[in-house]
């Protein structure tokens, strides 16, 4: 049977993208639906804008760090308009860049709602296409608990857009999300309160880094409160918000951030009309090659619930492309030792195992840790810590993981994540000479075993 397309993708976020554009350059006949906005999740209200937030709280840090060296400034002024404008002009830019990624390719875009009606066939705006391949890449949503006045909270998708910097913030949740949003509001000048059900936040991290940065936030000034959960949120006369907490308190705010998880973005996408699985999370099943549960049918990124980072999604879609269109260049997604980044404030940078999923894997492990104060504070009266760790297997000497909290973060773990995909050992880290007078070079010249 003669098809409209090869491939047809829906959503045109990062993994979506790089699906149609390899698939096109390896000859297929592709389109790509999106009712949204080009760039997903990470362009426009995830990783990039919030990026472009977390350097602008930066900006209070080297204000207050500028005497030590010398500089005599008047005090500072901070305008939120200003920012969130630069902001959508930046955004604005990505999505025509988007576009001509995609319409330079050769991708056939279509603007509008697609929506599946039979294992080769998708609908959008009312037109009917036919597909050999259709890709699902749709995403997912941000998701606030069933609550009273659940409607007068916001979540990542509003915040880039608030008209005015909240006097008073109040954000819910434990994830990576939630602690990097709660650095930006109290960077900016908001008073923030970070709330969260569980012992401590960040689950799944290692146990360093999370005490560590609780430990440096509250140096920080902000408000921490664990085990602590909202029951029901009011509008006051006023316009503040109060939370009703699940043990009777009151706080009162004039924003209340949520951020406690994200769902799969699979409205109205016509699932029923196929015979696609989804899993007890409520996410798509796939097996090894991104293939649902019909045959025709594949998906990729945050809506079949793995690794929800943009560039694992990347190469979700370039192995999906690849092995559609050009086979012997595929070659499946490794999921180990995917370096990560946490843009708090201070950030966390992190690849491979914990010490906990370390032992709990059988390794007998050495830890070695460090904290000092970063030179550049050593002009200034600012006490903050970076913490630099490594877990290593006393058996082989191989490095398990690498963990650091501290400035730049991000930017040096991304060198550690090759070493470790490289299966360096201890005495190779060691027999590293380092890069002086750097911080980066602590995570060579650790000698000592910490236990």
């Amino acid at each position: 049977m003669a098809y409209d397309f090869d491939l047809f993708v829906i959503g045109a976020g990062s993994g979506g993208v790089r699906a149609a554009r390899f698939a096109a350059g390896f000859g297929a006949k592709v389109a790509v639906a999106e009712s949204r906005y080009l760039g997903g999740t990470c362009v426009n209200v995830g990783c990039v804008p919030k990026k472009l937030l977390v350097y602008g709280a930066h900006v209070a840090d080297e204000l207050e760090q500028a005497a030590g060296f010398g500089w005599t400034l008047e005090e500072g002024h901070f305008d939120w308009g200003t920012l969130i404008a630069n902001k959508n002009r930046e955004i604005e830019r990505l999505n025509g860049i988007y576009r001509n990624l995609l319409v330079n390719s050769g991708v056939t875009l279509l603007t509008g709602h697609a929506r599946i009606t039979g294992a080769n066939e998708v609908e959008v705006e009312g037109q009917r296409y036919s597909a050999a391949n259709i890709l699902i890449a749709t995403g997912g949503w941000p998701q606030v608990p069933d609550i009273p006045g659940k409607e007068l909270a916001i979540t990542s998708n509003e915040a880039f857009y608030l008209k005015d910097l909240p006097r008073r913030v109040l954000v819910v949740g434990g994830g990576y999300i939630a602690v990097e949003f709660a650095g930006i509001f109290q960077g900016l000048g908001a008073d923030t309160t970070l709330l969260y059900r569980g012992d401590l936040f960040l689950r799944g991290f290692d146990g360093s880094v999370r005490t560590h940065l609780k430990e440096e936030l509250e140096k920080r000034g902000m408000d921490l409160q664990f085990n602590a959960d909202i029951q029901r949120i009011d509008k006051l006369d006023d316009g503040s918000l109060k939370a009703t907490l699940k043990d009777g308190r009151e706080l009162v705010a004039d924003c209340v951030f949520y951020a406690t998880g994200r769902r799969p973005m699979l409205d109205n996408l016509g699932l029923e009309n196929t015979g696609v699985e989804l899993d007890e999370r409520g996410f798509i099943r796939v097996d090894e090659q991104y293939q649902t549960t019909a045959p025709s049918i594949l998906a990729i990124g945050d809506v079949i619930g793995r690794v929800q980072l943009t560039p694992v999604a990347l190469a979700e879609g370039m192995a999906v492309a690849r092995r559609l269109f050009k086979p012997e260049q595929y070659r499946p997604v490794d999921y180990q030792n995917i370096p990560t980044a946490v843009f708090s404030q201070p950030p966390i940078g992190t690849v491979g195992l914990t010490e906990e999923q370390a032992l709990q894997a059988g390794h007998k492990v050495q830890i070695f840790e460090s904290r000092f104060r970063a030179m550049k504070l050593t002009l200034t009266d600012i006490q903050e810590k970076t913490l630099m760790k490594l877990v290593v297997d006393a058996d082989t000497d191989k490095v398990l993981g690498c963990h650091m909290v501290g400035p730049d973060a991000g930017e040096i773990i991304q060198g550690l994540g090759i070493a470790l995909k490289a299966g360096a050992t201890k005495q190779q880290f060691d027999e590293t000479i380092g890069v002086h007078p750097t911080a980066a070079e602590e995570f060579v010249t650790m000698r000592t075993v910490t236990r």
